[in-house]
């Protein structure tokens, strides 16, 4: 039956048919797949299946990019209090775009693509002061900060990633807080994440998930 039930789920992703995905989930559960296996043995193996997929064709699969990482998070928020035991967050992620920069759309898809991954996510929205990236993460006791840049001259910036670094060492938090970074200036230079001093960067908002579940596990008292 779960043969079916994934093929039937794939299918709809890669037809970015939200509808038709969203039904396949809610059939799954009536004929008695249990939540924890609707996330963690369908939707995602889906985003493991889209990474390698967007790995290969990035522009022609931004659409099913984008559905995926939205479903999975429409389906974690419907299945997650149906759970047996509520599962526990790995840890917390305060995430927004960098100064300057106002193109929301790639941490909308990193969000989504965090709450299958059960990571905490606190939106910080756009054009992000660096002190607030690192007051907003001592608030909330996350482990890691995300910085989006679609444009080289925001993942540049001085008061973008480089300030955010800064800050963290003058208060004596690089060793608690890590920061990973993304966009399309770091997919164009792969080397660009270390001159501009993150720990680590994403490719996409899917990989993101799994780099930033290591992030955390580096900080974990």
């Amino acid at each position: 039956m779960y043969d079916q039930i994934i093929t039937a789920y794939n299918e709809a992703i890669f037809d970015t048919d939200r509808d038709r995905a969203l039904q396949v989930v809610r059939q799954a559960e009536q004929d008695g797949m249990s939540p924890e296996d609707i996330v963690f043995k369908l939707v995602m193996p889906a985003i493991e299946l889209m990474l390698a997929s967007v790995s290969e064709q990035m522009n022609a699969n931004l659409a099913q990019h984008f559905l995926t990482s939205q479903i999975a998070a429409e389906v974690v928020e419907e299945m997650l209090p149906r759970f047996r035991q509520a599962p526990e967050a790995c840890g917390t992620i305060v995430i927004g775009t960098s100064p300057g920069d106002f193109h929301g759309l790639g941490k909308r898809i990193v969000i989504g693509c965090l709450k299958a991954h059960m990571i905490e996510t606190i939106d910080l929205g756009l054009n992000v002061a660096p002190e607030r990236f690192v007051d907003e993460a001592v608030a909330h006791g996350a482990g890691v900060i995300g910085i989006s840049s679609m444009m080289v001259h925001t993942a540049r910036g001085e008061n973008g990633c480089r300030m955010v670094r800064q800050i963290l060492r003058e208060r004596g938090l690089e060793g608690k807080i890590r920061i990973i970074v993304g966009g399309a200036p770091y997919r164009f230079d792969a080397r660009l994440f270390k001159e501009v001093g993150a720990d680590a960067w994403a490719e996409n908002g899917i990989a993101a998930g799994s780099v930033i579940a290591d992030l955390l596990q580096e900080v974990r008292p």
